[in-house]
């Protein structure tokens, strides 16, 4: 498996050589300055790519291998392929990235609201912080702030009660910082920002759509890419949701191998992906990621390693170190070697240690949540030791 390394670009303030001083080869980016639903020109594709690939003398050659994410407009995730001239817009942006020669394209289908945190810098044992998903938090902002329509029926008595406590104890900062980590868009994040008002504006668009009608929508999209993408050697892979389950009453349609399978009955295109991301995977219980990992084998092009944490209360969790969570990664990553083993150089799974908790110089930089040098570098290295023992006998 080839070892990648998101970047932001150069406006994250986070240099390439970081990227080689890590140990990775396969770089993983995308036009984030690109507003969503405008498609991408392959004069700026061109220009990310030969930022990073032109490699200054004795410096380790990188690869831009993965685009995350090319967003995919709400407009299609509200009418699926009546949004004709948004997603003709997707199909240029993954036909430029494809005439760079990147053949890959992650994308997700979460609605009004992509991946969710209550905190940024959770304070774990250790002293590193982390990112967490506190559900009381959540349940507080859902009930008190954002004062969703028929929100109440949708907690129990006690989660009512306990949101109630959670929120009478929170100060005017607290409340303004909850609310601002659910509802600005973290990074990467194919969403955009939103105001109280707008986030209501929003979920009332969505209140006649269930989980059927999302999945239609969804299965109409790529019905009308998968045809380009084929065309042109891009292998789209779906990222799961994050949190695996309805948040503010959304349909999520990636949270399950149920979800998968139905979605590559329904589209069987070689071209219809998925990326394997085993912390958004990893917080629903009842999945079982080695197997997962098996049954989808071959649909597999793009993975996250992470690992999450479900706490006391289930629906709450925190991003544990990579070989500390609920994730048995060493299962995981056998199961994604017995795919690789069987495909060429040009088409092994790229994987990249996805998030990590903030620890040493970390703690004293700046940076994006979720995405600190020295807690990625760590969970690199624990990737590769599996990787080593793994294959150690080949």
């Amino acid at each position: 498996m080839r070892q990648g390394w998101r970047w932001y670009g150069p406006d994250a303030g986070v240099p390439l050589d970081t990227i080689r001083q890590a140990g990775a080869t396969d770089v993983v980016s995308a036009l984030h300055q690109v507003p969503i639903g405008a498609a991408w020109t392959r004069e700026a594709v061109s220009e990310r790519k030969a930022l990073i690939e032109t490699t200054p003398p004795g410096r380790t050659q990188l690869r831009w291998s993965v685009v995350e994410s090319i967003p995919i407009p709400d407009a299609v995730k509200r009418t699926g392929a009546a949004a004709k001239a948004e997603i003709e817009a997707w199909i240029a942006s993954m036909e430029a990235v494809a005439a760079n020669g990147i053949g890959i394209v992650c994308y997700n289908f979460m609605p009004v609201v992509d991946w969710t945190r209550t905190d940024l810098d959770f304070v774990t044992p250790t002293g590193s912080t982390a990112m967490r998903f506190d559900q009381d938090k959540f349940a507080a902002f859902d009930l008190f702030v954002l004062e969703r329509s028929g929100a109440q029926a949708e907690y129990s008595a006690e989660a009512r009660a306990r949101a109630r406590a959670t929120f009478e104890a929170m100060d005017e900062a607290e409340v303004a910082y909850v609310t601002n980590n659910i509802t600005s868009a973290l990074p990467g994040s194919t969403t955009e920002p939103l105001t109280i008002p707008q986030f209501r504006d929003k979920l009332a668009a969505y209140a006649s759509i269930d989980a059927r009608q999302m999945r239609a929508h969804l299965v109409g999209f790529l019905e009308a890419v998968t045809p380009a993408a084929e065309a042109c050697g891009v292998k789209l892979t779906l990222h799961p949701d994050d949190p695996p389950r309805s948040l503010f009453g959304l349909p999520r349609i990636a949270s399950t191998a149920e979800d998968y399978a139905a979605l590559f009955d329904a589209v069987p295109s070689p071209a219809n992906g998925m990326c394997f991301c085993t912390g958004s995977l990893g917080v629903r219980a009842g999945n079982d990621l080695p197997a997962i990992a098996r049954q989808f084998a071959a649909r597999i092009h793009f993975a996250h390693l992470r690992a999450t944490k479900r706490e006391e209360n289930p629906l709450s969790f925190h991003e544990s170190a990579h070989l500390e969570g609920d994730v048995d990664m060493v299962a995981v990553i056998h199961e994604l070697l017995a795919e690789d083993a069987k495909r060429s150089p040009e088409t092994s799974i790229i994987f990249r240690p996805d998030h990590g908790q903030r620890m040493l110089g970390d703690l004293h930089e700046a940076g994006s949540p979720g995405y600190p040098a020295v807690g990625r570098l760590r969970g690199l290295a624990e990737l590769r030791g599996i990787i080593a023992a793994l294959t150690a006998d080949r």
